[in-house]
């Protein structure tokens, strides 16, 4: 099987290494690759958000098998136009990728399903945004809609620090596009946990593991957020009836949606 991995980061390192390993792996593949992936792949500068050209080196290369790692690429539709041509890939289609790339299409199924999740407000518009934090508790949480590597949340603890986040965001467009919408969020305090698991068109649900990420910049989680610091997995507190309440409260209904 020849593979292709699309991505540069330790996420897609981590995948060559083991997906070279493979006995059924004859040839790997990596857009566009780094100095530290290339020592196991073939790697190529293709822009990873250029879809046409992706295809046509899937197709000159007889690539077989396709996994897609970061964010944008799938947001950007990659999974549904190499589908399109037969080609396998693993990873969500452009719909499907609005649970990443899209904040607020995310809480709005969590709304519609009853699936546990923080009060929030949608906003578009910044003067509306802003005359709303008069029935803001604080601290309080302003995040990003689109994608923002990891950085679009804020926790704010004032009026004053949510006016100047509210601006950054969708004023001076810190993150971009992102920023163009943005929702303030119930501050809620705990353990942070993600959870894992594989699935397949048919609704076929594999749970995988939970991890702790970390994701303060400074030491004591201070700072603002980042794609992470570091993370352990699995998390040791997290029981067996927990994971069978994750599948059944917020995996099984989100996959039924889509």
């Amino acid at each position: 099987m020849r593979v292709l991995v699309i991505g540069n980061g330790g996420r897609e390192h981590a995948l060559c290494v083991f997906i070279s390993k493979s006995p059924i792996c004859d040839k790997l593949f990596c857009i566009p690759g780094s100095d530290v992936i290339q020592e196991m792949a073939q790697c190529y500068k293709i822009d990873p958000m250029n879809n046409h050209d992706i295809l046509n080196y899937c197709k000159e290369h007889k690539i077989n098998f396709v996994v897609v790692g970061p964010e944008l690429p799938l947001s950007n539709g990659i999974v549904d136009r190499l589908s399109e041509e037969k080609i396998t890939v693993f990873g969500p289609n452009k719909t499907s990728s609005q649970l990443e790339s899209s904040k607020i299409f995310m809480k709005n199924i969590c709304k519609k399903h009853n699936i546990p999740t923080a009060k929030y407000s949608t906003f578009d518009n910044e003067k509306e945004a802003l005359n709303f934090l008069d029935k803001v508790d604080f601290p309080t949480v302003i995040k990003a809609d689109g994608l923002a590597a990891g950085k679009g949340v804020v926790i704010v603890k004032s009026k004053n620090e949510a006016t100047e986040t509210i601006k950054n965001i969708m004023s001076k467009r810190i993150f971009g596009t992102s920023g163009k919408k943005i929702i303030i969020e119930e501050f809620l305090e705990g353990e942070e946990i993600s959870f894992f698991a594989l699935v397949d068109t048919n609704g076929f649900i594999l749970p995988l593991t939970t991890a702790q990420d970390h994701k303060k910049i400074g030491e004591g989680d201070t700072g603002l957020n980042t794609g992470g610091m570091g993370a352990y997995s699995p998390v040791p507190f997290i029981k067996q009836s927990q994971i069978n309440d994750f599948v059944t409260k917020f995996v099984k209904p989100i996959i039924n949606d889509l």
